[in-house]
């Protein structure tokens, strides 16, 4: 069993130190544009990919922390209980974001004269701002969660500061605790769920129908017909890497949401490490979805202009 948490704790730290350069590459090939120039998709990415970071590096320093640390005091257990929850559920509310806005792109691309409303770049702003103070919102109660049986300083011995962020062991969980986590769940992991796999299901509807429609129409140059079927082939290409990202957060969290639902904390010795590799697997392999399929990790991109 031993084994089996050594395995799983360094293949977590492997995979995350490949996101950790992931996550790195895909803002640096986004802020390398000037911001007045970073399209609402971009903007969107470099939400996500910054969410992603904070996510990966919180989750390592908590694992070290339970890990190597004997005793720590309880607002550095909460503070670290509560950025990990907001890098997690910001870097889920972003892919949303994503998803939603691709979908509202394809829609009715061919007949749309003016641009989606997600397309102006305040309006981008405001919507990430609003999704990144909602996923504040949702994690502040972690803060005044305090865990069962802390007194004063805790030790790593009696789980005083375990990820299990609701402090619900088994059948023994406060009302008000019980109610913040399945609140928490539907809020942050299934309505995200259903509302990815919606919009991904309408996605490929859209690109199946274009397929059969004749772009090109009569009137167009030989250089407008290239032009555009240039410009199809990026928006496609960036569309089927959007669904692949989409495809592996429905996976990941899909588990995630099972494990939450039917694994106990105090039944399971690894909760914790099965956690964490579950968190960090998204975010870890995501950027390079979204970089490869954006043709965002071209070394174009890294050369200073």
């Amino acid at each position: 069993m031993i084994y089996f948490s050594v395995n799983l704790l360094g293949l977590r730290v492997l995979i995350s130190c490949i996101g950790l350069v992931g996550n790195v590459f895909l803002i640096l090939a986004i802020i390398q544009t000037k911001l007045s120039r970073v399209k609402s998709f971009e903007f969107f990415l470099l939400g996500l990919g910054t969410a992603n970071l904070e996510e990966i590096v919180l989750v390592n320093i908590y694992d070290i922390i339970i890990l190597w640390t004997s005793t720590i005091d309880n607002w550095l257990c909460e503070m670290l209980q509560f950025l990990t929850m907001f890098g997690e559920i910001t870097s889920i509310f972003f892919t949303v974001l994503i998803c939603i806005f691709r979908g509202q792109k394809l829609r009715d691309v061919d007949k749309r004269v003016n641009p989606i409303y997600l397309d102006n770049a305040r309006s981008a702003w405001m919507v990430s701002g609003l999704f990144v103070m909602l996923a504040m919102l949702i994690c502040l109660p972690v803060l005044a969660i305090k865990p069962q049986g802390l007194q004063g300083n805790t030790t790593r011995n009696s789980s005083s500061c375990p990820p299990n962020f609701f402090q619900c062991i088994g059948n023994d969980c406060p009302i008000l605790n019980r109610v913040y986590k399945y609140t928490f769940i539907v809020v942050c992991y299934l309505l995200p769920l259903i509302i990815v796999t919606v919009t991904s299901c309408l996605i490929v509807a859209v690109l199946l129908s274009r397929r059969k429609t004749v772009t090109p129409g009569a009137s167009e140059t030989g250089s407008s017909q290239f032009s555009t079927k240039n410009k199809d082939q990026k928006l496609k290409r960036s569309t089927i890497a959007v669904l692949a990202a989409m495809g592996l957060f429905q996976v990941d969290w899909s588990l995630y949401l099972i494990f939450q639902l039917t694994v106990s904390h105090s039944d399971y010795a690894f909760w914790a490490e099965t956690e964490f590799f579950l968190t960090t697997s998204y975010t870890s392999i995501s950027p390079y979805v979204y970089g490869i399929g954006n043709n965002l990790f071209l070394c174009k991109n890294f050369m200073k202009k």
